[in-house]
This record gives structure tokens, sequence and C-alpha cells, in this order.
């Protein structure tokens, strides 16, 4: 099985001065669950080259065993440090894809073409597509084969407004996840904050937040088998 991770390459949190990008626990978690049930994963971004890491998920107060175990890993840290270019890769060769969330993808893959064609095409072929807190940005401008919004009609989650309040960014960030998938007609939903809660409607797999991501990767697999 070979599953392609999608990561942000951005790196600006807006005008704040401060640095963003992927949540680590977000990456990490679906990475060793799936690595360690054999499944072959690539990473890529945008831009290529390296994937930003959120300094703020890279604290002690983030911290995970997953997190930790990647901390030690000189092989996944080499994969983060030279992902592929998106525009090199072919949905051909894969088998599923996932995004990891943090706030980058709200600037960059909520707009990215190259990204945004990738989804389709994964949805074209009936393939699983999955995403994680903030990453369901990456389906803003993404088209089911019908022409209307894929998320419309389907049960989705993602990071709530209410927790976007809690981290200070709603005035921040470009927009916030769960309007934009209530906006695009998707039946939204959510748990309670910081909780466990994922939703599956179909190939389409959705997570609320940092502690969903395990989840998603484990429907994720089940879905591809």
């Amino acid at each position: 099985m070979k599953i392609l991770f999608v990561l942000t390459s951005h790196d600006t949190l807006g005008d704040t001065g401060e640095k963003t990008g992927f949540w680590v626990e977000e990456f990490a978690g679906p990475y060793y669950t799936l690595k360690d049930k054999g499944v072959v994963i690539t990473l890529a971004t945008p831009k290529g080259g390296k994937a930003p890491i959120d300094p703020k998920s890279d604290s002690e107060d983030a911290a995970t065993a997953f997190t930790k175990r990647f901390d030690k890993d000189e092989e996944a840290q080499e994969k983060i440090n030279n992902t592929h270019k998106l525009a090199t890769i072919d949905a051909a060769d894969y088998d599923a894809v996932f995004y990891p969330g943090g706030h980058g993808p709200l600037w960059d893959l909520s707009q990215d073409k190259t990204s945004i064609k990738l989804i389709e095409t994964f949805n074209e072929q009936q393939k699983p597509i999955a995403f994680v807190c903030h990453a369901p940005a990456a389906l803003q401008n993404v088209k089911g084969m019908d022409g209307n919004p894929l998320v419309k009609g389907r049960k989705v989650t993602g990071f709530t407004n209410s927790e976007e309040a809690a981290v200070g960014l709603t005035n921040v960030v470009p927009f916030l996840v769960e309007d934009i998938l209530q906006e695009n007609g998707g039946i939204y939903s959510k748990g309670e904050d910081w909780a466990e809660y994922v939703l599956q409607d179909g190939t389409l797999i959705t997570g609320q937040n940092p502690a969903s991501s395990t989840l998603v990767a484990e429907k994720l697999f089940d879905a591809t088998k």
C-alpha cells in the first residue's frame, strides 16, 4: 500500500510576525500509525524541499509519544526536509492521500491549483482522501465530479470556530475551517473542543483536531485495504 502525504509549504502566520507550518502530531501520529502497518509513505509539498514545522507544535506542551519518536527519527526528518514537489506527483501511483493540518494549509493548500486537481483526481479514481484539523481547508476550492463543491451534502468536520478562538487566531487566519465547510454545503458536525472526533463519508475522511489524527489514519488504512 502506498499513501501520499501532502504538507504545507507556508510558514508565515498572517501579519503576526510569527511562524507557522504543519502541526507535528498531525503528521507524526498518522505517519507512524501507517508506517507500522507496512504502508509506504511519500511526502510532498507545493514548493518541494523542507516542509515547515509550526514551532508551537514542537513544544513540550504539544509532545506525544509520536512526536517524541519523530524527534529521534533521522529517516523521517530527512523526508520532511526533502519533500517532493507536488507538481511531480501522479495520483495513479498511490492508493490514498492524507493531508496533515497546522495553520499553513489555510494560506497555500486552499488555493494551490496542483493540490486542488490532485484531490479531484483521487476522488475521480474513488481513492480515499483524508484531512485533519486545519487541513480540510485544502477542500475549499475542490469540486466533485458533478461540478459542485466536493464537500456538498457530505458529512465533514474540521477545526472548530471555538477551537480557533481558544488559540486566539480567529482574526489572523484568512478564513475559518468550520465556516468554509458549511458555506460549501458540507454537513458539518463536531465533538467537544480538543476531543477526538472523526467522520467518514464514503472515501472522504475528516478529523476535527490534533487528537483526531491517529483515528483518521486508522480509518484511512481500513478504507484503502
